[in-house]
């Protein structure tokens, strides 16, 4: 069943199928153990996790991206379906849970992929780090908050002339245009829309693109929890 629709929508190696089955199996077993989704049934798991998460891929847009790290990644959407689809492309999984961490190692391991790390801990933390501050081409989030705070977690993270992307639904436009003023003090520019129909799935959704412009002045991001609490206005 999955394997056959994401080969109807979306163009994939033997191989590449193999591991998104794989990748369901593993997330249907931990989520046992761990509330990883509560998507667990394999069409609804292929049209609303996988295909969802690879509409946020723009061959033009991201031809010269060489890393991406997820923040708040949880059970790895969408970064492990991007590195499926992109293999060659390092990614970093960051997530406050260190069950889901060890969930996402051994993923990683049982699909035999290179080039990823993992980190446990807040956004807040590791993006005034040196080693990951403005370090990436790519920065993905989805379902971690609303577009305002997550701005704040993630432009940090992205390089001049990186991008920012999140994945939104229904109220897309309302968290645009709450997020304005943020974006622009972060460093961002133009909040670039793509409104995407996933495959019967009425619901309209959005795939969010920021630009990284200018550098995120220090402060940012504020300490843990004040984001979410005190949201830039």
């Amino acid at each position: 069943m999955l394997t056959e629709i994401l080969s109807a929508n979306v163009n994939l190696s033997g191989k590449q199928l193999e591991q998104f089955q794989k990748f369901y199996e593993l997330v249907i077993a931990w989520n046992e153990k761990i509330n990883l989704t509560a998507i667990t049934d394999e069409k609804d798991f292929a049209i609303k996790h996988v295909i969802d998460s690879l509409s946020l891929w723009d061959a033009n847009k991201f031809a010269a991206v060489k890393n991406l790290i997820d923040v708040g990644t949880g059970a790895g959407f969408p970064a492990i379906p991007i590195k499926i689809f992109q293999p060659e492309i390092e990614i970093v999984l960051l997530d406050s849970l260190n069950k889901r961490i060890n969930f996402l190692r051994e993923v990683v391991s049982e699909l035999k992929l290179s080039g990823v790390e993992f980190l446990h801990g807040r956004a807040e933390d590791f993006a005034h780090q040196n080693n990951f501050r403005e370090r990436f081409d790519l920065v993905t989030a989805r379902a971690v908050a609303r577009l305002n705070v997550l701005a704040e977690y993630c432009l940090p993270f992205v390089k001049i002339g990186g991008c920012f992307v999140a994945l939104k639904g229904k109220n897309f436009r309302e968290e645009i245009s709450e997020a304005e003023a943020a974006v622009k003090i972060l460093g961002g520019g133009e909040i670039i829309c793509a409104e995407k129909i996933l495959p019967e799935i009425p619901d309209a959704r959005a795939v969010i693109y920021i630009d990284k412009k200018k550098f995120t002045p220090k402060k940012y991001p504020r300490k843990a929890g004040t984001p979410a609490k005190f949201p830039i206005a």
